[in-house]
């Protein structure tokens, strides 16, 4: 039994090494030239500015080598929602510094902290309707398409955007005690479902279409209201939290564990795979804490979590863990 076992994980994990060498021959020795930063000047009126100011003030209070990465978190929840997002941010950033300092973190230069700063910005700021529309009718998308395609000022551009919502993304805009009541409604759920899942296809360089997306796009100021945002925040507490309880026992399987966020990512179908495999590699994850090894299992996990869309690389590496963890 054990050996059959043993031979279907050197299979499936001798896969994932292929992949993973199949990788790293398409990398090149010569390092890509890299594109001239851009100044970024904050806008708006005097007050707004001011607290943008003092916002940024904040940052020198963190640790040296995570400033950096803290001050593009900042400028991305900002950007994402309000000031009072970013103040939001860094309040939860400065908590895990601390105790990123109490655990060592100086020797390490802060990784942890440095990665909280990525992936806690990441979290804040998930894919939702509200910021692809928000996105979709920026001003700065449309030059940007213009350039793409070689259009001159003379050229008619037309932008047709491709939306496939469904019941998820529907019942996700209500307001968090309406969209639970809604969800625990089978009945109901699946009649919103057959209602709004098919695929449309809306041209965004057209006015009535447009208007539709910036209303839309303009709704992000009831967000921390909505069904979603609760769900966001929920199950970004349960993340930190658990990285955060292993940081005083192993600082570098803490590190991995908030690296697991990099599996979540986009909406609707994209963001359920992607919660699948995060859930799956957690789960993994368990099965190699307090092992002297576990961060870099952890990690093996999330390679392999990433290396192909149908899972089987990450499927391999489960079998592999689950096979020494029943022998242990």
């Amino acid at each position: 039994m054990h050996s059959c076992i043993r031979t279907g994980c050197q299979r499936s994990l001798a896969a994932f090494d292929l992949a993973c060498e199949a990788a790293k021959e398409r990398r090149t020795d010569t390092p890509p030239a890299e594109k001239p930063k851009q100044s970024v000047t904050a806008i708006g009126p005097a007050h707004k500015l001011y607290e943008w100011q003092r916002l940024e003030e904040r940052l020198q209070d963190l640790p040296e080598p995570v400033r950096a990465m803290a001050h593009a978190g900042l400028r991305k929840t900002v950007d994402y929602q309000d000031l009072d997002y970013g103040t939001e941010y860094l309040d939860r950033l400065e908590q895990i510094a601390a105790r990123d300092q109490k655990a060592g973190g100086k020797e390490h230069r802060f990784e942890f902290t440095e990665n909280a700063a990525k992936y806690i910005a990441n979290a804040m700021c998930y894919d939702d309707i509200l910021r692809v529309a928000d996105l979709k009718t920026r001003a700065s998308r449309f030059d940007r398409i213009r350039v793409e395609v070689g259009a001159n000022d003379s050229t008619l551009v037309q932008v047709t955007e491709y939306v496939h919502p469904g019941a998820a993304e529907f019942v996700s805009l209500m307001p968090a005690w309406l969209g639970s009541w809604v969800e625990s409604r089978k009945g109901l759920y699946r009649l919103i479902d057959k209602l709004t899942s098919r695929g449309r296809h809306l041209r965004s360089d057209r006015a009535f279409s447009f208007i539709l997306l910036y209303i839309m796009g303009g709704l992000r100021h009831w967000r921390r209201r909505l069904l979603r945002h609760r769900a966001e925040t929920d199950h970004m507490s349960k993340w930190l939290d658990t990285a955060l309880a292993r940081l005083p026992r192993d600082y570098l399987f803490a590190v991995e564990t908030l690296k697991t966020r990099r599996l979540i990512k986009g909406y609707s179908d994209t963001h359920a795979r992607g919660l699948s495999k995060f859930d799956r590699v957690t789960n993994g994850a368990k099965l190699v804490e307090g092992r002297d090894d576990a961060a870099e299992w952890l990690a093996r996990l999330i390679t392999a979590a990433l290396a192909d869309p149908d899972g089987e690389a990450l499927d391999g590496a489960l079998e592999t863990i689950r096979s020494f963890a029943a022998q242990g």
